[in-house]
């Protein structure tokens, strides 16, 4: 989308802002509106920045200070808002190196490695079809067309009335592909956007199959910081939010939102109190919730907003452990793997291999430096759950099995949103029916296809646009991939409809 011509960079003088979370949608948000002149105040409950994306300092037994994460992301290459914000920090973004191949590994077939196809659809798809050793001639010809179709017909309006009541478990099944095709190359991908199969609207998977594969310029290929989050992401970015007159502060928990006098809203912490025009509201699901409970003149004055943020589901928990090993892997284990099958673990990253601190360490000690990821777990805590992901991966990398664990940081958190079947129309919109506060987050319905980190970055910016626009301010551009798949014009659900007339 490109800025209104004609309509000035900056705001009024005086404008101010709060901006209730500092994850990427927060901070997205944050960076535009004080780039064009808002005073913004950034309030985060979490002693660190980062929501999901968070990292923070950890003292290692051994005496030595490691930056631990949330999770390893991928930072694909059609993230084009999300790369826009981080060149603020890095114009050049040096910070980020390809990882190489990507496997998806299973217990019971040889891996299958994603990397390397044209990045061009539909070269991409004939690619995999021509390559992929878990396609086989009977998932080409005994696939049902008319879901495959739906699969690769990628189209907002009409995917979403033709399959959101769909669970995307059910939808994979009655594709009918083999067992091996289904879990080695989709059951993989449905699982990494932290929900089980069996709990994910058929319309989300298609949209995000569209949006990360066929509707993608980019390829599949994916890049990731050379060293930990905090020192190339966090303090950049907050350097240079302050050197724009805004101020950060992280262990402010915020207690209410409520209307104060002259369209301004008083934004309540532990001991005192913010006045502010605008709003941003950028906190996971189950904070957002907890802080419209707590603002009764907010629920009162935007009944939607309430409504919609009641429905809000959240995805099972995730599980992270971060192990720090006496031995390594064996050379050959790629950098990040994908790992299907298994009842917990759903990847592992060899940090050691990926960022310069954890190389540092593992040189010093021989050792080895594993992430550990569950994106849909089912177990009832962090222990148990790295208990059960370590034991798979030895089944895995059998090498793993006898290394003794020198460290561990474990989390285990139900943060994420989920996209259930029926779900759409329903959630958050950035705008509200209260004036001056907008949502942000990778919850937020948008009004075009994106995922992830990029939906966050992308809901920060809207909201920011939405400051901009009432100020008569011209719109930060937004990038996009297309938003219509290879066979949107042939769908089954079109020709259905054409049929109707």
């Amino acid at each position: 989308m490109v800025p209104e011509t004609g309509l000035p960079h900056q705001v009024p003088a005086g404008t101010d802002a709060v901006v209730v979370g500092g994850g990427v949608a927060g901070i997205s948000a944050a960076v535009v509106l004080a780039e064009r002149g808002v005073r913004v105040t950034v309030l985060e409950a979490a002693d660190f920045l980062g929501g999901r994306l968070g990292a923070w300092p950890h003292p290692l037994p051994d005496g030595t200070e490691q930056v631990v994460e949330h999770g390893f992301h991928a930072f694909f290459r059609q993230y084009y808002t999300w790369r826009a914000i981080l060149r603020r920090a890095d114009p050049a973004l040096r910070f980020l190196h390809p990882v190489g191949g990507y496997p998806v590994i299973a217990r019971q077939w040889p891996e299958e490695d994603l990397t390397g196809l044209p990045t061009a659809p539909p070269l991409s798809l004939l690619a995999l079809f021509a390559r992929s050793p878990s396609l086989g001639v009977r998932d080409v010809t005994g696939a049902d067309r008319m879901l495959a179709l739906e699969l690769l017909g990628y189209h907002a309006e009409r995917t979403t009335a033709a399959l959101d009541d769909v669970a995307a478990a059910d939808f994979l099944a009655r594709l009918n592909l083999s067992e091996r095709a289904r879990v080695m190359l989709f059951e993989a991908f449905a699982r990494s956007f932290f929900c089980n199969p069996r709990g994910l609207s058929a319309a989300e998977l298609v949209a995000m199959f569209h949006f990360y594969f066929l509707g993608n310029p980019e390829g599949l290929g994916f890049d990731a910081p050379d060293t930990d989050y905090l020192s190339c992401i966090w303090r950049p970015l907050t350097g240079y939010l302050e050197r724009h007159g805004a101020s950060v502060r992280t262990a402010s928990p915020v207690l209410s939102v409520e209307p104060a006098a002259d369209h301004r809203w008083r934004v309540e912490l532990a001991g005192e109190a913010i006045t502010t025009r605008h709003v941003v509201l950028a906190l996971d699901p189950g904070g957002l919730r907890g802080l419209l409970d707590r603002s009764t003149g907010l629920r009162r004055v935007a009944p939607q907003l309430a409504a919609r943020v009641g429905q809000v589901q959240l995805a099972e928990p995730f599980a992270v452990s971060r192990l720090w090993l006496d031995r390594d892997v064996a050379p050959h284990r790629a950098v990040f793997s994908a790992v299907t099958g298994e009842p917990t673990l759903d990847s592992v990253t060899c940090y050691h291999r990926l960022e310069q601190p954890s190389r540092d360490w593992a040189a010093a000690t021989g050792g080895a430096v594993l992430e550990l990821h569950s994106y849909a777990c089912t177990e009832p805590d962090a222990e148990r759950a790295t208990a059960l992901m370590r034991a798979e991966l030895a089944e895995l990398w059998p090498e793993t099995g006898a290394a003794q664990v020198r460290h561990q940081v474990l989390r285990h958190e139900r943060t994420a949103p989920a996209f259930p079947p029926g779900g759409s129309g329903r959630r958050p919109r950035v705008r509200t029916d209260a004036r001056g506060v907008r949502l942000a987050g990778d919850f937020i319905e948008l009004p075009f296809c994106t995922g992830l980190m990029e939906r966050s970055a992308a809901s920060g910016v809207l909201a920011a646009n939405d400051v901009l626009a009432e100020h008569g301010a011209a719109a930060e551009p937004i990038t996009g991939v297309p938003q219509l798949g290879l066979l949107a014009g042939l769908t089954p659900f079109t020709r259905r409809r054409r049929g109707a007339r």
